[in-house]
């Protein structure tokens, strides 16, 4: 009796209330309360079990390998740490019209290694998904499309699928169960219907690959749990309109997080791009104040990046810090540390960073190429030529050492860059530049003083 009892639930973080309430005790959210009906899960027999039911960890027990599946994305490979793996469970976050479909037709277009090829489409009919793989130039017989929302006519319609297959359901949110009682998109219905759909991939050892919504934040919509269920969480960014779009990897149980791919959108689909620090790079042919190039790592790669930033005189009594594809948060921290230990103003100026071309930066290490690049904005001075900036700036003024600095000047070395400023003990006699250290962020202003 107790079972069928209507309960309340946030949508938004899954607290559980015993009556309606218009705001969440605990995160918060207004009008995320809503009523739901749970059902009654089947019950699973505990006295049947394998007799393989343990493994135990031994000299004698065979090593096991993941057997992967590359895709004709090599970027798509590089984000997954080397290929699709066999009974994995891979969510594909991204903002609407993104190229999420997109991306996913063309990553099974041809891949040999599978035997089937399923695409079920819980938002589009099956008329839409031809019309967007006609014009991809897609051609797979294997390749098999359907419409469905209902996980019970999905998984009977799996029931015969052969191993090593793929199976793509798009999208998560739009996908219901009848054994829950609560509307499609509901915290209930996607975290049963990922839960049965995980456990049908770890029993037929096929490769699932769910797309989901985000949130306005750019979140992943749904119970955070669903993170946790599936072994690769990936999130398709970009802005819709600029042609680059970056895959990247937020976790991963078979590959290093934190990887990006980086594709070019075009009429005919997704193109790969093959140096991404030249795509992220303007040309650097004309001086401007406020431009400062960034040698980052996403992941076990490379990756030069140009951050803008701009100061301006402002009537606001209370002066705006806004960015584009950095922390703002670490931007109010970084004018701070400006302005106590360099002794700027900037009570009455408005501060603006923008990373171009759509990359969204998290490391701490381009704390230094943002603080030269405010600082050349203030002075409106150009940085030097060919220079690049890379360094964790402390509270207290200090610029500490970067991790896989040797990566780093390589790559920029490699793209004509002859001087970095960086806190650098050891300069490795390979690197063919030179490299300016930067102890505290005041030696920024000596910088500057020189190139003006």
């Amino acid at each position: 009796m107790s079972s069928s009892k209507a309960r309340f639930m946030c949508q938004s973080c899954g607290t559980v209330f015993s009556k309606w309430v218009g705001q969440c005790d605990v995160c918060k959210e207004w009008n995320s309360v809503i009523e739901e009906m749970p059902g009654s899960p089947e019950l699973v027999d505990a006295k049947v079990m394998s007799e393989n039911f343990f493994t135990t960890l031994s000299a004698n027990t065979e090593q096991f390998v993941a057997t992967r599946h590359k895709t004709s994305l090599s970027e798509f490979n590089r984000v997954l740490g080397g290929g699709l793996v066999d009974g994995s469970v891979i969510l594909l976050g991204g903002a609407p019209g993104i190229g999420k479909s997109t991306l996913l037709l063309q990553t099974v277009a041809d891949i040999e290694t599978l035997n089937d090829f399923v695409y079920i489409s819980a938002e589009e009919s099956v008329g839409q998904v031809l019309i967007r793989a006609q014009r991809l130039s897609i051609v797979n017989p294997r390749l098999k499309i359907a419409s469905s929302a209902n996980l019970t006519q999905i998984l009977n319609a799996l029931k015969d699928i052969k191993p090593n297959s793929i199976v793509i359901i798009d999208s998560i949110q739009t996908v219901f169960s009848d054994a829950i009682q609560s509307p499609p998109g509901s915290i209930s219905q996607v975290r049963y219907c990922t839960l049965e759909l995980v456990n049908f991939a770890k029993s037929h050892n096929v490769i699932i690959i769910i797309v989901g919504h985000v949130t306005k934040d750019g979140t992943i919509a749904g119970p955070k749990t669903l993170e946790h269920m599936v072994d690769c969480v990936l999130s398709f960014e970009g802005d819709r309109t600029c042609d680059y779009r970056i895959l990247r990897g937020d976790k991963n149980r078979y590959g290093a997080i934190d990887e990006i791919g980086v594709f070019s959108m075009t009429g005919d689909g997704l193109k790969e791009v093959a140096n991404p620090s030249a795509a992220f790079l303007s040309d650097r042919t004309s001086k401007v104040s406020g431009v400062a190039v960034f040698s980052g790592i996403e992941g076990t790669r490379p990756i030069l990046s140009e951050i803008q930033a701009l100061v301006s005189k402002t009537g606001l009594q209370i002066p705006r810090r806004a960015t584009i594809g950095f922390d703002v948060n670490r931007l109010s921290m970084i004018v701070a540390v400006l302005s106590k230990r360099c002794r700027l103003q900037f009570s009455d100026k408005d501060v603006y960073i923008n990373v171009a071309g759509g990359l969204r930066i998290n490391e701490p290490s381009a704390d230094l190429a943002v603080a030269s690049a405010i600082i050349s904005s203030t002075f409106n001075t150009p940085l030097p030529a060919n220079s690049v900036f890379f360094g964790e700036i402390g509270l207290s003024g200090e610029v500490r050492q970067s991790y896989l600095a040797f990566s780093r000047l390589k790559e920029s070395e490699k793209l004509g860059y002859n001087h970095a400023y960086a806190s650098i003990s050891d300069i490795p006699i390979e690197i063919d530049m030179n490299v300016t250290r930067i102890k505290y962020v005041r030696d920024l202003l000596a910088v500057i003083k020189t190139t003006s």
